[in-house]
């Protein structure tokens, strides 16, 4: 399953990332999208997600959170 799929407010924990792009591998890496790690999806706006990741909030778009499984 991947972001696109999750419950607001719900934490969940990153599987891994699945895209064959390096840069956007290391873009979700420096967000501290890894396999591993809790994430929460805040909101939903359209084909923008609000995700928490460690102390942060960042807003990704539908191809961003479609690449991190949970």
């Amino acid at each position: 399953m991947n972001l696109t799929h999750a419950q607001l407010g719900q934490e969940y924990i990153i599987t891994g990332i699945d895209t064959d792009d390096e840069e956007l591998d290391g873009f979700l890496f420096t967000l501290g999208c890894y396999s591993g790690e809790p994430i929460t999806v805040v909101s939903q706006l359209r084909d923008s997600f609000v995700i928490s990741v460690k102390d942060g909030r960042y807003n990704i778009n539908r191809d961003l959170a479609e690449a991190i499984s949970i």
